[in-house]
């Protein structure tokens, strides 16, 4: 089963559109394997897209965290919230039908409260210069405590809607 067996590429899309507007998340959502869906860009950070934009920061950063976490959603078949190696927070919610993990909905590229970007890591693995980095990083947004609870609930409730969606519609 895929993903858009569920509901509709565009529906996935509006997902993620509505995780920026509401909590300034990069949300995406993934497939199984760890492969994103859809290329919407709502980047939450300038840094992110320049991590992204190299194959180090993309392949060491980026795909790390997230294959990392996807692994621990799809056992836990439970939120996961954790840092990449850059310091920003990441969100999964586990996308599951029937016991079968379909992927994740999640978002990342905010700073928790307490959080900083390790812009040493960040210049080391993803091999950029490092007054570049402390350029990029000198305004990163924060999400508190209390939104990054409530960008999970709203995750977790929105894929439940989706999924209820479709085992009613199974059932017809």
């Amino acid at each position: 089963m895929e993903l858009t067996d569920i509901c509709p590429f565009e529906t996935w899309e509006t997902l993620e559109n509505n995780l920026f507007s509401k909590f300034n998340f990069q949300g995406s959502v993934f497939n199984p394997k760890g492969i994103r869906i859809s290329q919407v860009k709502n980047w939450s950070n300038d840094l992110c897209p320049a991590i992204k934009a190299t194959e180090n920061g993309q392949t060491y950063i980026c795909s790390a965290a997230h294959m990392n976490m996807n692994a621990m959603a799809k056992k836990s078949q439970a939120p996961v919230i954790e840092e990449c190696d850059a310091g920003f927070v990441k969100l999964l919610v586990p996308i599951i039908y029937k016991d079968e993990f379909l992927g994740v909905a999640g978002g990342c590229g905010l700073l928790t409260e307490d959080g900083d970007a390790d812009t040493f890591a960040i210049n080391k693995m993803a091999g950029i210069d490092e007054a570049t980095v402390e350029k990029l990083a000198q305004e990163l947004p924060v999400i508190t405590d209390e939104d990054l609870a409530a960008a999970s609930t709203f995750l977790q409730e929105q894929v439940s809607l989706l999924m209820n969606a479709y085992t009613k519609k199974e059932s017809l």
